[in-house]
């Protein structure tokens, strides 16, 4: 194939700047008002408005029969578990309400925490009593009577009188329909105004061209309820920051419990698949020198291998130990990922600077984090060399950044664990569990950048 010249390829780049000349602002906004009617979200925001108006509706019921009920009742004590339930039953219509925004409305709304149940009668009802998200559910359904019932009505009645005026001429001309005027005139008049009857075609089409023309404007009407529809949902059925930071709370403990676990899990079994069955070798070579030597022989070589076996024991409870709390860590952080650097099979620079030594808890989950992810860069990276830096990050935090200039593409924590990967998930668990973060930079080629904030200080 010939390559193209510059003057070949200039008709078509003419061609295309003819085609697709700038779309100028106003015939936008235009294009955009007159293809609002027949949108699919003006439908749905419709369908919306209905059902928030049906719904409000058996709110009201809901809220006036439920705890009015419940407050007469409350006089034989039978009406306090009724109000907890009632107050409960929030929950049920934030999760429709929610439902309705996520599928009319476009607008996804995170849930609230799940229920938090106590033990017995009364700790059920204490926990019913002080669940934020059902009084926030609940003060959604009072302002549903105003803004789903009231608002809702009037702007439903908007709709329908706009679209009844600007199809009149159907019925005017197939119902005849009769008015009789103060003066007792009959008109052929479908609807009148003060004591201007719509009696002609005239009128009759000129009237219908306003509602034409009205029915342009009702899907911004029809937005307009919406939005505030959407905010009101967001503002009392989604969860909270306080309720995000509460399951992150849960997720970091739980994720440190089973840390400490798995750790718990694997001193065991390197305690009893290595070092005590090493101990029971030196225990049975002891024992048969002991038998050699009063037989009168000889049990040098039993003494020399039992000897040796002790070295390798002391060895292997070394690591073992150091895999708890590495002993350089007395030192200092500094110190510690010195050590762990000059062992790394890849080169490293290394950076650490501290003004103030954070707590004991938090340099060993950055010593491990750091071992970890040298681990992942001698494994996975394809690098040659690595930086790692211990910062201030500011008055409160710590940055540990572990750089390499492999071949990148590592996926974020999230993916990775949906991937079935464990180690950087359980590495942002680990800093979740005092209040950290961990985030990736990776993109395909290089480098890769992992940056971890940790407190100074132990979490409160």
């Amino acid at each position: 194939m010939e390559p193209m010249t510059e003057t070949q390829a200039e008709p078509t780049l003419v061609l295309d700047k003819q085609a697709a000349p700038p779309e100028q602002p106003g015939r936008g906004a235009l294009s955009a008002v007159l293809r609002a009617p027949i949108q699919t979200r003006t439908w749905k925001e419709l369908a919306y408005l209905i059902t928030a108006f049906v719904l409000g509706c058996l709110a009201v019921c809901y809220l006036f029969f439920g705890f009015g009920g419940g407050l007469y009742a409350s006089i034989f004590l039978v009406g306090i578990p009724l109000l907890a339930l009632v107050l409960l039953g929030g929950r049920v219509w934030g999760r429709i309400y929610r439902a309705l925004c996520r599928v009319l409305l476009d607008t996804p709304v995170e849930a609230p925490p799940p229920f938090d149940r106590q033990r017995g009668l009364f700790g059920f009802l204490k926990s019913a009593f002080t669940d934020r998200a059902s009084w926030r559910a609940t003060l959604f359904l009072l302002a549903q009577v105003a803004l789903g019932v009231v608002i809702g009505y009037l702007a439903l009645i908007v709709v329908a009188m706009v679209v009844f005026i600007a199809i009149s001429p159907i019925p005017w001309a197939l119902f005849d329909p009769v008015n009789v005027d103060e003066n007792g005139v009959e008109r052929h008049s479908l609807m009148q105004f003060g004591s201007f009857y719509v009696d002609s075609w005239p009128r009759v089409l000129g009237v219908a061209a306003l509602g034409v023309v009205g029915c342009f404007a009702l899907p911004w009407l029809v937005r307009g309820v919406c939005h505030l529809h959407r905010l009101l949902t967001v503002w009392l059925l989604a969860a909270t920051v306080r309720d995000r930071q509460l399951v992150e709370l849960r997720a970091s403990r739980r994720a440190a419990v089973e840390d400490a676990a798995a750790t718990l899990r694997r001193v065991e079994r390197d305690l009893h698949d290595g070092t005590q069955a090493r101990l029971v070798t030196i225990a049975m070579a002891l024992g048969r020198a002991e038998e050699r030597i009063a037989a009168g022989g000889d049990a040098t070589d039993l003494i020399a291998d039992a000897h040796a076996s002790s070295k390798e024991a002391l060895t292997e409870l070394r690591e073992l130990v150091r895999g708890i709390h590495p002993p350089a860590l007395e030192l200092g952080l500094g110190p510690a990922l010195e050590t762990l650097t000059a062992r790394s099979a890849v080169p490293v620079e290394l950076r650490v600077h501290l003004p103030q030594r954070p707590s004991p808890a938090i340099e060993a989950i950055a010593y491990f984090s750091v071992a970890e992810l040298l681990t992942n860069v001698v494994k996975h990276a394809h690098a040659d060399r690595a930086w790692v830096s211990v910062l201030p990050d500011s008055l409160r935090t710590i940055a540990v950044t572990v750089r390499d200039n492999g071949i990148g593409g590592v996926l974020p924590p999230a993916e990775s664990a949906q991937a079935g990967g464990s180690g950087l998930a359980g590495l942002a668990a680990r800093a979740r569990a005092v209040d950290g973060t961990l985030t990736v930079h990776s993109p395909a080629g290089g480098p890769t950048v992992v940056t971890i904030l940790l407190p100074k200080g132990d979490p409160q």
